[in-house]
């Protein structure tokens, strides 16, 4: 009976010990700072998604980034089917005119190819050119306007853009802005907030929590064709400082979670006073 006494002793000793170590290591925890910054006390979600937008406006340049006029940019675009690339990638140009006072949003993309051995370089035989909600095609034959379906789903992702967020939905009447806490993207903390209109559409942005800069955005849109819903996500990533305005230079798109489509960047160029003409669908390209 004695040993067994001695025996019981020895294990509540030991789970003492236990138990002391465990809230010598809780209580080290405890005193460890987090890394997610904590939210101003009395601040309400709306407020702190207020908050949250103007920290990515100024993040991404301020004034300067809400008054940029024109952007060109070159570099490569590859489409994916089913997760995999399709094809090697195409080289792009691409002209994107702000709306303003006077100037009307309008984006025009040359399409690149090689010339060949005889003629080295690069020649654009085909250009898109997006404005006043429609989209059409450029070559030295004539001009084609794009499908419907096309045109649509450019203006759907348009329409859910960051710039359009923040220069439209966020001054309509009857517009929410919420906190959603924290989340990861990429292994990178982000804020997340949602910007849902007075018609229940809604862009949810995931901002890097130490920079503030945009790693994803998504919204949601009705299918019409099967009645449920589709998802569309774009991530953003790789940021060059380019005329005092941090540009993402890597954009990934995902279509219910499956990747369609990289854009990369090599060069971009912000307000370059764009002639008008680039965009006047009317004049077509010369022949090669």
């Amino acid at each position: 009976m004695k040993s067994v006494a001695v025996r019981i002793a020895i294990v509540l000793s030991a789970l003492s010990m236990t138990f002391a170590s465990v809230q010598t290591l809780r209580a080290q925890a405890d005193a460890i700072p987090s890394a997610s910054p904590a939210q101003p006390v009395g601040q309400s979600d709306e407020q702190r998604g207020k908050q949250l937008i103007d920290e990515m406006v100024k993040a991404l340049g301020g004034q300067a980034w809400l008054d940029r006029q024109d952007e060109t940019e070159d570099g490569r675009v590859a489409s994916f089917f089913q997760g995999q690339p399709n094809g090697l990638g195409t080289l792009f140009h691409a002209d994107r005119q702000f709306p303003g006072p006077g100037r009307p949003e309008a984006l025009r993309i040359g399409f690149l190819s090689w010339r060949g051995m005889i003629m080295p370089g690069k020649k654009t035989d085909v250009v898109q050119i997006w404005r006043d909600k429609t989209g059409y095609e450029i070559t030295y034959k004539g001009k084609t306007t794009l499908p419907k379906e096309q045109v649509a789903n450019f203006y759907l992702r348009r329409d859910h853009s960051i710039e359009v967020v923040v220069r439209d939905w966020i001054k309509a009447p009857g517009v929410m802005i919420v906190a959603e806490g924290t989340t990861m993207v990429e292994r990178r903390m982000a804020d997340k907030v949602t910007v849902l209109s007075a018609n229940n559409d809604a862009v949810t942005l995931e901002l890097d929590a130490t920079t503030h800069l945009p790693l994803r955005s998504t919204f949601r849109s009705r299918n019409a064709q099967f009645n449920d819903w589709d998802e569309d996500v774009e991530e953003y990533d790789d940021y060059h400082t380019v005329q005092d305005l941090p540009t993402a230079y890597t954009l990934t798109r995902y279509h219910n979670g499956e990747m369609v489509g990289q854009t990369f960047l090599t060069s971009v160029k912000y307000n370059t006073g764009l002639s008008q003409d680039l965009f006047n669908p009317d004049l077509l390209l010369k022949k090669k």
